[in-house]
């Protein structure tokens, strides 16, 4: 069975109730930004995560915006075409998925990503720190959160009512383009294996910090410094000299610096699994992340054997991380 879910256009392109995260007022320079903030109120003090999940810059000669930037309906289907094309068969590789699973998501935005999973028949919980998207999923997936097969929270995964009801509950954690955003991933992964089942696993997928827009400085208004590879690479005071003197806003420079303090490269992130007391059960490394046949109209292509053999280099050169790792 599978299903395309939709808000009505009147409601996306009119409401701001029933769509807040998509029409807001432009801030000045014509931005518009959602994020959500991380906070640890318990073991941690003030981890911060701020994701700013759609960055969109709109000027009257020339839009800049991407279709799934402007079009909730646009990013959700987008979601759920290249989790069915290639998460799922990934996971596969690691695990057998089948009806009756329970599967959470942590930053799910719209939930497009769990939707190939209901398809199989799994329980799916989506959660996140953006209010108006958790809106957005339960809206997107309404039959199925009337008829319990899905769960949609805007909830901190530190809290401890969160911790306490979720422990041991899934077989399968997806972390898809989140992790890079967490501080002290160091903390956080371990953290949450407490949500596996016996013999659960945790999906990981992100970009790898030294790859050429592994700064996300693809958000910047400035077209030279929204299409100039690598040079997130450079010292943090350098970096951000040269992010303020093109005039980028306050908010787009706080972003890149979040960004430099929590962006995880391929070596540091297979270090902390094996500290974490997890092994790697799947991995692969893209060339050319599957997203980007969205955004770039390429084609997913995995790097190379050789080059992904080759610790620290495989990071200038890879566009995306995919792992499923498990218990040692």
């Amino acid at each position: 069975m599978t299903w395309n879910s939709s808000i009505p256009e009147s409601e996306s392109e009119d409401s701001h109730q029933t769509v807040p995260d998509i029409r807001l007022q432009p801030a000045s320079g014509g931005l518009f930004c959602f994020s959500g903030v991380f906070r640890n109120k318990h073991a941690f003090d003030f981890v911060c995560l701020r994701r700013c999940t759609a960055i969109i810059y709109q000027t009257e000669k020339e839009p800049m915006a991407l279709a799934q930037h402007l079009s909730v309906n646009v990013r959700h289907q987008q979601q759920v075409e290249n989790a069915r094309d290639y998460l799922i068969p990934f996971i596969r590789t690691a695990m057998e998925l089948k009806a009756g699973q329970t599967v959470m998501e942590i930053g799910c935005g719209e939930g497009g990503v769990l939707i190939p999973f209901m398809e199989l028949g799994i329980n799916v919980v989506g959660v996140d720190l953006a209010e108006g998207r958790i809106q957005n999923a339960i809206k997107l997936n309404q039959e199925q959160v009337d008829s319990g097969q899905a769960t949609f929270l805007y909830k901190n995964v530190y809290d401890e009512d969160f911790r306490t009801a979720h422990q041991q509950t899934y077989d399968l954690i997806l972390l898809k383009d989140t992790i890079e955003h967490i501080p002290e991933q160091e903390k956080f992964i371990p953290y949450i294996k407490q949500f596996l089942k016996p013999g659960g696993k945790i999906f990981f997928g992100f970009p790898p910090w030294r790859m050429p827009f592994g700064g996300h400085q693809q958000i910047c208004q400035s077209k030279i410094l929204s299409a100039l590879p690598y040079y997130h690479l450079l010292p943090r005071p350098l970096y951000k000299a040269i992010i303020t003197s093109a005039n980028e806003t306050q908010l787009v420079v706080d972003e890149l610096m979040d960004i430099k303090s929590t962006g995880i490269s391929l070596n540091r992130f297979e270090r902390i699994i094996r500290q974490s007391g997890l092994q790697i059960k799947a991995r692969t490394l893209y060339l050319f992340n599957p997203i980007y046949r969205y955004k770039f109209g390429w084609k997913p292509r995995v790097q190379a054997k050789w080059m992904a053999s080759l610790p620290w280099i495989r990071d200038f050169f890879t566009t995306a991380g995919w792992y499923v790792v498990e218990e040692s």
